[in-house]
């Protein structure tokens, strides 16, 4: 029994080692490698499977030879290798080589290798960053990685920041095994001394050659900033329908900062997020508000998670969360399709004008396919249902550009859905200028002073017209108008610019032969229909001290010199006679001054300063020579000084008889004086008709007097070359003076008509 046990035990173990060594035959020990690059081409050749499996190519087909790849594909071509394995380092496509007769199989392997095909790129071209002067030294500021769409070293694999004395990078190694920088504050930072400053951060890959990327640092330096921002909550919640409109508000966030001024400002951006949150969400960084910008579709993403950030002004930050749960609903909103648009219009448009024609539609069906079409109010236009869902914009008054020359037209389609969902389109419509306003002068008239003498082609002034219209339209043009005065010589006065309405003095003026004159102005568009406006321009002609005083009396050119008479017993303060000037200026130019220049015997007589009043200084004895000669020097007050001199002849005389005008009495008592002055005003108010008839007349007797006295020669006032009428033709004005001791009239100065010379002189007369 044992020997056959024995014999049937060897025979199984012949038929084990058979199986295994048959199994062990099936199935080649040595797997095959290959490798290829990513992005070749289809039909590219990968390597001879055959050949380095030592099978011949004509057994090929009797044997069955199949290629079979682990999960059961076919790759017929070789898509992108980021397509087919993702961003992993290593991209092995493993396969058998199946021959079925008889059964073997051969494993092999096909490497996709990675090509250095993509630049890494940041998200932001620009990264501002805000730190606090007192920032301690080692402090970390994160800085968004840079994305490479490359694997392993064609990845991103180093970061490098530009030369600076403040920082150095540190790079951080992620949960999913990328690199992302962080700036390291070396060197404290000095407001005062640098407030802001640019860096340079690389991100370089590993590929051969390598690529690399940049973006810009921008660091403002703040003051010190000791309190960071905190959020209402560290997670809000929000439910936002699919449906929602662009730009529509997700949610408003909020933190507080307790610094102040600057410090205390937040700014509020998303923190570390995903491309999907920032193709979908954006954030205002002042209000914290997050809005839609990319429609939400719930079958693909039902909800996001947002990192929030919200940084002060020093660039200390606080964090949140925002979970946004996408609410499937109706998600067709309607649209909008422009058919036409007219822009511009003219302004004098006829109402119902068409402006713009556009349909309307909404893919949804029932409540929710009909659709409300509508504006905003308060503009001139309305919407005009035509044909099925198409619409007119239409003209609903007339138009002013003037007032207001464009129009933001929001249309707004809304469904009747629930909730609805609304749709808008803003179009611009601007309003073209027609001719419908005149220039308009800034003022109606002008008034422009020019001194005298002035020389040719002096710029004189200026007037300035504006034209509510635009383009050609509000071009202006200014001419002269024709005088109304036909004896004015305009055309040789003055002319004006046409192009900015500068007016020019074409000739020297005169004051005393021209002292003012006006004409007016036009101010014309360059429409069509032209239209124009017209303005007046007063010029007036300031007076310069060009005229020297003239001596009225006595004359220099008389045909006998004029001697004066007086009584060896005057007294002193006797009038002996008056220098009579006028100035052919006017105001203080013409204000005249006498001075006694020269006296035979000095101290004798006396010259009163505003008046030309020649008196005695003291009592006539024998021994004073009986003949005088007097200078006497007329100044007026002009800048500079123009004078002229009279010379007089005195002649002592005994037995004079001439009647004595004696020197005033002291006056009486004050109240005395000013009741008289009140009523010689009175009655100067009352008689100002006769007044110029008394002043004649008491001339007309001093001169009569003087003849009579006079032995020696015969005072006469020639003509001269000064014109008769201004000897004629005095008017005075009269003034009381009160409390110096007398109440006398005192006859300032000449006032002159028909702008000739005027003069200045002074005559006392006896007291009333």
């Amino acid at each position: 029994m044992e020997p056959a046990k024995a014999r049937r035990a060897q025979r199984t173990r012949q038929v084990l080692l058979f199986f295994v060594f048959l199994g062990g035959s099936l199935v080649c020990s040595k797997t095959w490698s290959y490798s290829v690059a990513e992005e070749m081409e289809v039909g590219t050749f990968i390597a001879n499977v055959v050949k380095d499996m030592g099978v011949d190519v004509e057994d090929l087909a009797a044997r069955g030879a199949r290629v079979i790849f682990d999960d059961y594909k076919p790759y017929l071509r070789l898509d992108p290798r980021n397509a087919l394995c993702d961003l992993t380092e290593r991209c092995i496509l493993h396969f058998q080589v199946l021959f079925e007769n008889p059964l073997q199989f051969s494993r092999a392997e096909l490497l996709v290798k990675d090509i250095n095909d993509h630049t890494p790129t940041f998200l932001d071209s620009h990264i501002l960053l805000k730190i606090s002067e007192g920032t301690t030294l080692g402090t970390l500021f994160q800085i968004d990685s840079a994305q490479d769409l490359d694997a392993g070293k064609n990845g991103v694999q180093n970061y490098t920041l530009s030369p600076n004395p403040h920082f150095h990078l540190k790079l951080r190694d992620s949960d999913e095994g990328r690199k992302y920088p962080e700036l390291v504050l070396d060197q404290s930072l000095d407001r005062e001394k640098e407030a802001e400053f640019s860096l340079t951060l690389t991100a370089v890959d590993g590929g051969s050659p390598p690529r690399s990327g940049t973006t810009l640092i921008h660091v403002v330096v703040l003051d010190i900033n000791d309190n960071a921002p905190e959020f209402e909550k560290p997670v809000y919640e929000v439910h936002v329908p699919e449906s929602s409109p662009l730009d529509s508000l997700i949610i408003k966030v909020s933190a507080t900062d307790l610094d102040a001024g600057i410090n205390g400002e937040l700014s509020y951006s998303f923190s570390h997020v995903s491309r999907d949150v920032r193709k979908t969400f954006e954030i205002h960084p002042i209000s914290g508000e997050v809005y839609l910008k990319a429609p939400l579709d719930f079958e693909i993403i039902q909800s996001y998670i947002i990192n929030i950030q919200a940084i002060d002004g020093g660039s200390l930050f606080g964090k949140a969360s925002i979970l946004v749960q996408v609410v499937d609903m109706n998600d067709n909103p309607p649209e909008i399709v422009m058919t036409s648009l007219t822009s511009p219009i003219p302004e004098n448009s006829s109402p119902e004008m068409v402006v713009a024609v556009f349909s309307i539609r909404d893919q949804d069906a029932g409540d929710n396919g009909r659709m409300v079409c509508s504006i905003q109010d308060n503009i001139p236009f309305l919407l005009k249902p035509t044909f099925k869902n198409f619409y007119a914009l239409v003209t609903e008054r007339p138009l002013d550009r003037e007032i207001r020359n464009e129009y933001n037209i929001t249309i707004t389609v809304t469904d009747l859905g629930t909730p609805s969902l609304k749709t808008e389109y803003n179009i611009t419509v601007r309003v073209s200028d027609v001719n419908d306003n005149a220039p308009a002068f800034t003022q109606t008239s002008y008034t422009l002073f020019v001194p005298e003498n002035n020389s040719p082609a002096l710029h004189i002034g200026s007037v300035s017209a504006t034209d509510r219209d635009s383009g050609t339209n509000a071009q202006v043009t200014y001419s002269l108008l024709p005088p109304q005065d036909p004896h004015l010589p305009l055309a040789s006065l003055v002319s004006i610019n046409a192009d900015n309405g500068h007016l020019f003095a074409l000739r020297s003026l005169d004051y005393e032969a021209l002292q003012a004159f006006e004409f007016r102005v036009g101010a014309t568009d360059r429409g069509s229909p032209a239209l124009s406006s017209e303005a007046l321009v007063r010029v007036l002609v300031l007076d310069a001290n060009d005229n020297s005083p003239f001596v009225l009396y006595p004359l220099h050119n008389g045909s006998a010199p004029c001697t004066e008479l007086v009584p060896r017993a005057a007294e002193p303060g006797y009038l002996v006679t008056k220098v009579v000037a006028v100035d052919g200026d006017s105001g203080q130019n013409a204000w005249l001054s006498f001075q006694l220049l020269k006296a035979t015997e000095p101290g004798l007589f006396g010259v009163w300063a505003h008046n030309g009043e020649v008196r005695t200084a003291r009592l006539l004895s024998e021994r004073d020579a009986a003949k005088h000669r007097l200078v006497v020097l007329v100044k007026d007050n002009g800048e500079p000084p123009r004078s002229a001199t009279a010379t007089l002849h005195v002649l002592l005389v005994d037995g004079f008889s001439q009647p004595y005008l004696p020197l005033p009495e002291a006056a009486p008592a004050q109240a005395q004086a000013d009741s008289l002055t009140v009523y010689l005003v009175v009655a100067l108010a009352s008689v100002s008709s006769l007044f110029l008839f008394s002043v004649l007349l008491f001339v007309a007797v001093r001169l009569c007097r003087r003849s009579r006295a006079a032995s020696v020669g015969r005072c006469s006032v020639p003509e001269g070359p000064f014109p008769g009428h201004l000897v004629d033709s005095y008017q005075y004005e009269v003034c009381l003076t009160g409390g110096s001791g007398t109440n006398e009239f005192k006859f300032l100065k000449p006032i002159i008509p028909n702008l000739v010379p005027r003069g200045s002189e002074m005559e006392t007369a006896p007291p009333f």
